[in-house]
């Protein structure tokens, strides 16, 4: 499947990957899971859902202590 990952901040990702989650998708643009959300039509969705549009952002968390 053919998705392209927009990652705040950052430049877009062209990812192809055979039946993706949203987790691999935020491994494919090289982010931790525990640092990162996947938003499609601005709501987040769980990471092992399987990935349904052809077009997501990725949103980084912040952590500071």
């Amino acid at each position: 499947m053919h998705v392209t990952v927009h990652v705040f901040g950052r430049e877009a990702h062209e990812v192809d990957l055979p039946d993706p989650t949203y987790g691999d998708l935020i491994d494919a643009v090289d982010l931790n899971p525990h640092e990162a959300t996947v938003l499609v039509d601005g709501r987040p969705v769980p990471e092992d859902a399987p990935v349904e549009a052809s077009e997501v952002r990725v949103l980084r968390l912040v952590q500071g202590g």
